[in-house]
């Protein structure tokens, strides 16, 4: 079973790995800044949701995982796709030690298999039995992070749109705070700043799982990103772009050092039909 946990930049086939890891395996390859980690396969999450001890102490044992607090995701066959992002529907799971990760590749499989998930299935035309992988991954613990999208999803303009919030991604993506809004233009110029009311943030306590914490109030409409972070931004669409084309909705996190890291990048489904 050497070749079910591969090093993430090897996962090169979806068949076997799912979309997410081969998107970000091909973003490795491309020398694009995304945190370090492997590839479980599908027959390997299925072994691990069934139970089998010797899968379980394989992926525990895995060279491959760094040993540190991880992020694991999901990663279909078919998901992030330009048609099927899945976005919503599949479990992530932050702030994972490697004695637990087995429960949190059970909670990625079993996600995949709930009433809503499986109703996105049927209205994606896909198979009704998912094939499930994981991706496990160094979680970031940013100073700041959220979405970048290259066009915008809303009304399919040219133009880059950023919502930026303090911790974890995670208080954008659910919609529990108001972000900070950022129109740029194609060429990286600021068209509009908004500031959110960004009055908590997600982030990690000692125990596996992600905690809710408070912002300080001076803080709450202080723009959790600089000019340099704005630029740098700019920057990595333009290299995603590179690989993957236009169109991308990409999720990132500021490290303290500065770092702008990938963590996710999947077309944006909402525009297709819609002209430049």
């Amino acid at each position: 079973m050497d070749d079910r946990v591969v090093p993430l930049e090897r996962a090169a086939d979806e068949a076997v790995f799912g979309g997410k890891a081969v998107s970000l395996g091909a973003a490795i390859r491309a020398g694009l800044p995304v945190p370090p980690g492997a590839a479980v396969d599908t027959t390997m999450v299925n072994l691990i949701a069934e139970g089998d001890p010797a899968a379980i102490e394989m992926v525990r044992a895995s060279a491959h995982i760094p040993d540190e607090r991880l992020a694991v995701r999901s990663s279909a066959v078919g998901e992030d796709s330009a048609d099927a992002s899945f976005a919503g529907q599949h479990a992530t799971k932050l702030n994972v030690r490697k004695a637990t990760i087995h429960e949190a590749v059970r909670l990625v499989w079993r996600s995949a298999r709930t009433e809503s998930a499986l109703a996105y299935r049927v209205r994606k035309g896909l198979s009704a039995e998912p094939a499930i992988a994981a991706v496990v991954q160094m979680l970031v613990a940013p100073v700041a992070a959220g979405v970048l999208f290259t066009r915008n999803p809303m009304t399919g303009a040219n133009e880059r749109l950023i919502e930026a919030s303090w911790g974890l991604g995670e208080a954008v993506v659910n919609g529990i705070i108001v972000p900070d809004r950022v129109r740029m233009s194609s060429a990286g110029s600021v068209l509009e700043f908004v500031a959110g009311d960004k009055d908590v943030k997600i982030g990690h306590g000692e125990d596996d799982g992600t905690i809710e914490m408070a912002v300080e109030p001076s803080l709450r409409q202080t723009p959790c990103l600089g000019d340099a972070h704005l630029t740098a931004l700019h920057d990595l669409a333009e290299r995603c772009a590179r690989v993957w084309g236009p169109a991308l909705d990409i999720e990132w996190a500021l490290s303290g050092d500065d770092t702008i890291y990938l963590l996710q990048c999947r077309p944006i489904t909402t525009l297709q039909g819609r002209h430049p």
